[in-house]
């Protein structure tokens, strides 16, 4: 019944998961009985997080050999998103959320030529989930890759949004994977500037972006900037400038059309659906957190994101008491 009830707790709020378990399962409990087994066995699980990332860090210390290890075929791609909180007492807070995946192939139509192409998806997801700064954070996240084998994928990549701590932690732990940023913000950056070019008329807002856009799926971000900046130097916009040193700064993670080639994901789609799924459970209307409460929860939640809910509570039942 514990595992049950705690399961129920990371899905939906302690006494919803309470009466769930009474009409449907004919079992009498109330949710602050729910909440305490959440708590107790939350903990357990955010144990069992600090296990696994002590031993990828005493792998570290070993240089990073592991016995044995051999590489695969496999690809795989992680991603790094924030999303926010309420903590009672300290407001809202922000969780950061991390999604590691294998690279796979889907079949998907050419928006304008309807033509199938073949493109890079995420596959077999798990999370992990972080109230804090980006160091533990990192930790956690690569104790995660490491559990993956990440070390013998035979290539990797980060895809994320220009935020520059997801971009410090991929330069510590995955510094030789593939960088792209996802193609939806540069989207964002693109449209933008070109409400800054063109103010309130649409029409050439539109053919502006339309060729820009095109430019920039085929990996043309180096053009971009350096048309962005001799604009900002025309009209003295700081907000275009700003915009122009994004694609600058970027360039690199933005070779669009190489990466389609590879058939790598040019999309964070997969972390922002997860932290989505966070959010539904921990910000729903009226809900403050204890800090405790929440660092009990993430990882019960990211266990039931990742489908390793029934595994990781067969290792933590079975873990000999402190």
């Amino acid at each position: 019944m514990s595992k049950l009830s705690v399961w129920l707790s990371g899905l939906v709020a302690y006494d919803t998961a309470a009466e769930i378990l009474e009409r449907v399962g004919g079992v009498h409990i109330s949710g602050s009985s729910v909440w305490h087994r959440s708590q107790k066995w939350g903990e357990a699980l955010r144990k069992e997080e600090e296990l696994i990332k002590i031993a990828a860090q005493e792998v570290e210390l070993r240089n990073g050999v592991v016995p044995g290890e051999v590489k695969c075929e496999q690809r795989m791609g992680v991603s790094m998103d924030g999303a926010m909180m309420n903590i009672r007492g300290e407001g809202w807070k922000e969780f950061k959320v991390g999604v590691l995946f294998e690279v796979g192939e889907e079949v998907m139509l050419e928006k304008q030529t309807q033509e199938e192409l073949e493109v890079g998806c995420a596959l077999n997801n798990t999370y992990v989930a972080h109230l804090g700064g980006p160091e533990s954070f990192g930790q956690k996240l690569w104790a995660e890759a490491r559990r993956r084998r990440w070390t013998q994928a035979a290539d990797t990549q980060i895809v994320a949004d220009g935020a520059m701590w997801i971009w410090n932690l991929a330069r510590e732990h995955f510094y030789d994977s593939q960088q792209v940023i996802d193609w939806y913000h540069a989207k964002q950056h693109l449209f933008h500037a070109a409400e800054l070019l063109h103010g309130e008329d649409t029409s050439a807002m539109q053919r502006w972006l339309s060729a820009h856009e095109t430019a920039l799926f085929q990996g043309h971000a180096d053009e971009i900037a350096a048309t962005l900046h001799q604009q900002a130097a025309q009209t003295h916009n700081d907000d275009l400038r700003q915009e122009a040193g994004y694609f600058e700064h970027h360039q690199h993670r933005m070779d669009y059309l190489e990466m389609r080639i590879q058939r790598w994901v040019i999309g964070s789609g997969s972390v922002e659906s997860g932290a989505k799924q966070y959010k539904s459970r921990l910000t729903g209307p009226g809900m403050r957190w204890s800090r405790k409460g929440a660092e009990r929860m993430l990882p019960i939640r990211s266990a039931i994101l990742g489908q390793r809910f029934d595994f990781l509570w067969q290792v933590a039942y079975n873990s000999p008491p402190n």
